[in-house]
């Protein structure tokens, strides 16, 4: 199988269900930005990290493969008129986001509160974890604005908003395994 096919050559691509959207429509950068979040999450997991995270990393990874898949596809041509799924497209569950908040409830149960903001860096992996929350919320933003105009499974865009708050919990998490500073972030006064 030949890896080029020449049909985007043109600057177009096809949805699931066959559409062509112009590769700038915002239905490609939605799916197009999860995917590289997707990659920041495989970033992350070759870091030398607890085989737990890595496990929770690779879970995320699929689930992130679903949600593309759902932005990925053509609305008017993803049911039938019964409401029954035509392309057989997963769909994230209420399971999936409780999941994340229970990894979330068992990292911040060793921590310390926290009482600023935190500046991110610390250790390259913090890093690497903060970089992909960045990622995530920008995804989020462009998923936000697709769902606006074209509705979607709205329990995918609650896995986004819910995948960056646990990267921000697993970077303080690895902060504290990795026993590097967190930076807290204290507005200077004007003298």
């Amino acid at each position: 199988m030949k890896i080029y096919t020449k049909t985007g050559d043109k600057g177009t691509t096809a949805l699931f269900g066959g559409t062509r959207v112009p590769k700038h429509h915002i239905r490609i950068d939605s799916y197009g930005t999860v995917d590289e979040l997707n990659s920041h999450l495989g970033l992350i997991r070759d870091q030398n990290i607890n085989n737990h995270y890595k496990d929770v990393l690779i879970d995320i990874q699929d689930k992130l493969f679903t949600v593309g898949a759902i932005l990925a596809t053509d609305p008017e041509k993803a049911t039938l008129k019964n409401g029954k799924d035509r392309l057989n497209i997963p769909k994230i569950s209420e399971a999936d986001i409780t999941q994340l908040e229970q990894e979330m409830d068992t990292m911040n149960e060793a921590l310390p509160p926290m009482t600023h903001f935190v500046l991110p860096g610390g250790h390259q992996t913090v890093s690497f974890c903060h970089i992909a929350r960045c990622v995530c919320r920008r995804a989020e933003r462009l998923a936000s604005a697709l769902n606006d105009l074209e509705p979607f499974q709205p329990e995918s865009l609650t896995y986004l908003n819910r995948l960056s708050d646990y990267l921000f919990v697993l970077a303080r998490k690895l902060s504290h395994d990795l026993q590097a500073e967190e930076v807290k972030w204290i507005p200077k006064k004007e003298s």
